[in-house]
């Protein structure tokens, strides 16, 4: 469990079933995950028991973002396209509307930050967001991730054409050295 002031993000459990549900099969944010098929109970439970809930061996990780007052979901933040190789990898944020606005998105953004650096040893963590999103950009940006990059014409949604950022945090602390083993 990683805990900050206002939330904790923990590993899925069974119980977490039907907050998955309702976050899958919102066809508001399929988008953002690049899903454009529903998903069912049994998929999704099925998902959580086969998850060795391991970055390395799964290559993506799945995090419960968990309300301290009263230890209610309010979202998820998914570390993804995982390469030990290079130590990076992207990640990925959820938060049910009545919950944003209200911090939980940086709070769980920087705790994760600080689990990925200090703790997996990452060298960076990196974002696609739409342009036509600022409040997720606002939310990265505070977060310490920069803008490197746009991808022109890089999702079609509801048949237009969108631009999307790509925005990295980069561990600076991080060393690599050339000795040999």
């Amino acid at each position: 469990m990683i805990r900050g002031e206002k939330i904790f993000l923990r590993a899925m459990e069974p119980e977490d079933i039907d907050m998955l549900y309702d976050f899958e099969n919102d066809p508001e944010v399929w988008h953002v995950s690049n899903t454009y098929i529903p998903f069912s109970k049994h998929f999704l439970t099925q998902f959580i028991f086969n998850s060795c809930n391991d970055l390395f061996v799964d290559k993506q990780l799945r995090l419960m973002i968990i309300l301290n007052k009263g230890e209610q979901c309010v979202g998820t933040l998914d570390f993804f396209d995982f390469d030990p190789m290079h130590m990076r990898a992207g990640i990925g944020i959820l938060v049910e509307k009545s919950s944003r606005g209200k911090g939980i998105a940086t709070e769980a953004i920087r705790l994760a930050s600080e689990y990925a650096f200090n703790f997996l040893n990452l060298h960076q963590l990196f974002i696609h967001v739409t342009q036509d999103n600022p409040s997720s950009i606002n939310v990265f940006e505070k977060s310490g991730f920069i803008r490197t990059g746009i991808k022109k014409d890089w999702l079609c949604i509801k048949n237009s054409w969108k631009d999307v950022l790509f925005m990295q945090l980069i561990n600076d602390s991080h060393i690599v050295t050339n000795e040999k083993i």
